[in-house]
């Protein structure tokens, strides 16, 4: 049944996942044992053939949707069972100045997909917006994004201010015009795509 699951997550078959998850809950398997090798394994399968070319984006938010209604059913026997604790918590928001969303959404949907407590601030977020929520939830991980040359320096300013504070929460950024190099420079890790955000992220 777990391999159904993960397959029907792989295949964006949402009203299957459904069926299969409760099937799996009536006949004893648990709330983690289906997230982590039913619904965490397809998606994981799809953030790899995202990275090489396979699938696109929309079939990730598809893939991802998918999970979200098996996670649905589970979520309340995960927390009544204390199985819900999740790998860290990461905010994510696009930078002041900036309203792309579509690749923060994505971002945010792989990061929950691979077992992170996601919080997204939106878009347009102003430096100190993101140092107060990180200090505020006590974050591990600070996700930033930005779409326009114009707007990466922002991206600067909030690195800046969690060291001035000294909020230990790891600075990640992504977007179209960013490198490697770029981030380098303002002390933050960089990926390039969804799928590599995810690797980051572990790796870290």
């Amino acid at each position: 049944m777990l391999n159904k699951i993960a397959d029907a997550v792989k295949n964006y078959e949402i009203d299957a996942i459904e069926t299969y998850v409760s099937a799996a809950l009536t006949s004893g398997v648990s709330a983690k044992e289906i997230l982590d090798e039913g619904l965490v394994k397809g998606m994981d399968d799809i953030g790899r053939r995202f990275s090489s070319g396979e699938v696109f984006v929309p079939e990730v938010l598809m893939a991802a949707n998918t999970m979200q209604a098996g996670m649905d059913l589970i979520r309340e026997e995960l927390v009544s069972s204390g199985d819900d604790q999740s790998k860290g918590r990461v905010i994510i928001g696009t930078v002041k100045g900036d309203l792309h969303d579509i690749g923060k959404k994505l971002v945010g949907m792989m990061f929950e997909g691979a077992g992170y407590e996601v919080i997204d601030l939106g878009v347009d977020i102003p430096a100190e917006t993101f140092v107060e929520e990180a200090k505020n939830l006590d974050v591990d991980f600070v996700g930033m994004s930005a779409m326009l040359t114009t707007t990466m320096t922002e991206m600067k300013q909030v690195v800046d201010l969690l060291k001035a504070q000294n909020i230990r929460a790891v600075p990640l950024v992504g977007g179209a015009p960013l490198t490697a190099e770029f981030a380098a420079s303002i002390g933050a890790n960089y990926s390039h795509d969804a799928a590599s955000a995810v690797d980051l992220i572990k790796s870290l």
